[in-house]
């Protein structure tokens, strides 16, 4: 399968020491499967950063990884498990941490981070906040989150 990374500066190597903390799925390297969802972040960061928007091409064999004994962890829709497992790693007041060295998933977009909000605040449970994410149509991505996982990407 082909993945895409959306970026403002064109760089070689993934470093993890430049990837963001406290992301959906923790830190780590973040693609998705959507073209347009790439081009709109390289957009997005572009205006913010500067430099020029750039779309990176990665091809990623799933059974590679499954071959390699890799911890993997596939979210296909929105879910109580998901929306808790973003929490918790969003969480700055949180040493939570994960094992897993590659993650699919929804992306958690500004509703859905509204709707974290609501759930720390308590002003909603965890099945008012599924129900909620329930049939929202989320965007994907995949998180590369150990030196392992990354070895599997080759850029094109």
């Amino acid at each position: 399968m082909i993945l895409y990374h959306g970026t403002n500066i064109d760089f070689k190597d993934i470093d993890f020491d430049k990837c963001v903390p406290f992301k959906d799925f923790g830190k780590g390297f973040y693609l998705t499967d959507i073209r347009e969802q790439a081009e709109a972040l390289a957009q997005k960061k572009s205006r913010l950063f500067g430099g020029f928007p750039i779309v990176q091409e990665y091809i990623f064999i799933p059974e590679d990884a499954e071959k390699a004994g890799l911890k993997m962890l596939r979210f296909e829709t929105p879910s109580k498990e998901w929306a808790e497992f973003i929490f918790n790693n969003r969480n700055r007041n949180s040493d939570f941490h994960h094992d897993y060295d590659i993650i699919y998933g929804p992306i958690a977009n500004d509703g859905v981070a509204y709707l974290l909000g609501r759930y720390e605040e308590g002003s909603i449970d965890l099945d008012e906040l599924a129900k909620e994410l329930e049939f929202r149509n989320l965007n994907s991505q995949y998180y590369f989150g150990t030196q392992n996982a990354i070895e599997l990407l080759k850029r094109l």
